[in-house]
């Protein structure tokens, strides 16, 4: 009897461990969720007269200042300016495109031509897969479970008292 007990107590300390991993994780993973999606394609463009917006020190409103993307994804920028630009390796004519693929996590501070500070982060992150998020449930759920454990087995169970 006093045997299942302890198994019981195991079991659901576990259980209990497991739980506060899924919500742990679950919760750290909301704030990426950015990156919980296949590569794809992302669309940048360049509309007319940013040159001269960037000429007076003013910032393009429709051009982001710093990306987030994930490994595969492809940057497509779009020039509709009268005037060529630059984005780090890419030097894009007026009325023309070029794409740049990203390769491999990194974070990247380009040279770039359509913004007021001359100045670009990329930020290039691992896609958020299931496997990565069943990591993560199982990382911070076991040590959990195990600390949960040790403190059940050794916290006494409460005996009732025949005495009346």
């Amino acid at each position: 009897m006093q045997k299942n007990f302890v198994i019981k107590r195991i079991l659901y300390s576990m259980l209990a461990g497991l739980l506060f991993g899924l919500v742990f994780s679950e919760v750290t993973f909301l704030f990426v969720g950015e990156t919980a999606r296949e590569p794809k394609i992302i669309q940048v463009t360049i509309p007319a007269g940013t040159a001269e917006l960037v000429a007076h020190g003013e910032q393009p409103p429709s051009v982001p200042q710093d990306m987030t993307f994930v490994v595969g994804d492809t940057l497509d920028v779009i020039n509709q300016d009268k005037v060529d630009h630059q984005i780090g390796p890419l030097w894009i004519p007026a009325g023309t495109s070029a794409s740049l693929v990203l390769g491999k996590p990194e974070s990247l501070a380009y040279e770039c031509s359509f913004q007021a500070d001359n100045y670009i982060g990329l930020d290039v992150r691992q896609p958020l897969t299931l496997f990565t998020r069943a990591y993560g449930i199982l990382f911070a759920g076991i040590p959990m479970g195990i600390l949960l454990s040790i403190y059940m087995v050794i916290l006494p169970s409460k005996k009732k008292n025949d005495a009346t």
